[in-house]
């Protein structure tokens, strides 16, 4: 079972990372892997993480928030050579907002600075592993913590334990650590590099019921998922039917009433003229 790294100081006071290798001891370069380099090819922890991914990026491309230049990925290999060394790690989620080659030469794995951007944002979905997300192990092979703090540098760095939809979100500080971030008021995250909030939303999708990541823009406003387009579509069609059924009914009784008065006027004047009364 993984435990958040707050959780992990309080049980352990005294617990301290490893010391940060210094830069003149640990050489970063940014190299293409090799066609014939053996990737992993692990199954994901949880059949939820997929469908995690999947939601964050589709609402993204929706709402018309992932340019063609930008790289969402999901458990997919970001690069770096270290000391030597080629290291790959996999987030669950991440994107990368320009790539500068072309998608078909990314197709196996992609390596910052050489093909494109930083990753702006980072994440890992927790399941009932062993806590590798929490690790600043810095000797080969690196830990997910250290690699990303101190070998990529992604500015914002988001553990999800979607079982109980827990979030923390760690950026990168000027100091070059990472710090834990408080939400606002409405218990969501400003992430400048993408101009959207990020926060927790319990509700149901691809027939789970859970808590997911959801994005909302500058204003507040969620951004939907295709079935909730869909459904936001119908709901204002038969709105629109609604309205014009009511127009239609309101013009039927408003020429109604019309004929009710003129045939009543129709009958006074017949009464005025059989009365011997007229103009």
């Amino acid at each position: 079972m993984s435990y958040p790294l707050q959780a992990i100081l309080e049980f352990n006071p005294l617990f301290v990372f490893p010391m940060v290798v210094s830069a003149s001891t640990t050489k970063i370069t940014w190299e293409l892997l090799p066609e014939d380099f053996v990737l992993d090819d692990e199954p994901v922890d949880n059949v939820n993480q997929p469908s995690l991914a999947a939601a964050l990026t589709e609402s993204l491309e929706l709402a018309g928030k992932l340019p063609e230049t930008a790289l969402a990925t999901t458990n997919y290999g970001i690069c770096a050579t270290v000391n030597g060394k080629f290291v790959i790690k996999a987030p669950d989620w991440a994107y990368v907002p320009q790539i500068t080659v072309s998608r078909e030469e990314i197709q196996r794995s992609y390596t910052p600075h050489k093909q494109g951007q930083i990753p702006a944002v980072v994440m890992e979905f927790l399941s009932d592993s062993d806590g590798s997300e929490y690790s600043n192990k810095h000797t080969y092979p690196p830990g997910k913590w250290f690699y990303y703090e101190q070998v990529l540098q992604v500015p914002n760095y988001i553990i999800f334990q979607p079982d109980i939809g827990e979030l923390e979100i760690y950026h990168l500080h000027e100091n070059g650590h990472y710090k834990l971030r408080s939400p606002d008021e409405n218990n969501r995250y400003w992430l400048t590099e993408m101009e959207l909030f990020i926060g927790v939303w319990p509700g149901k999708r691809e027939n789970r019921q859970g808590y997911w990541l959801r994005w909302w823009n500058q204003d507040g406003n969620l951004l939907l998922w295709g079935s909730e387009l869909v459904q936001q579509e119908r709901l204002a069609k038969e709105q629109e039917r609604l309205a014009k059924e009511t127009a239609q009914q309101e013009a039927n009784q408003e020429r109604l009433a019309k004929e009710t008065a003129l045939k009543r006027l129709q009958e006074l004047e017949k009464r005025l003229r059989d009365a011997g009364i007229s103009d």
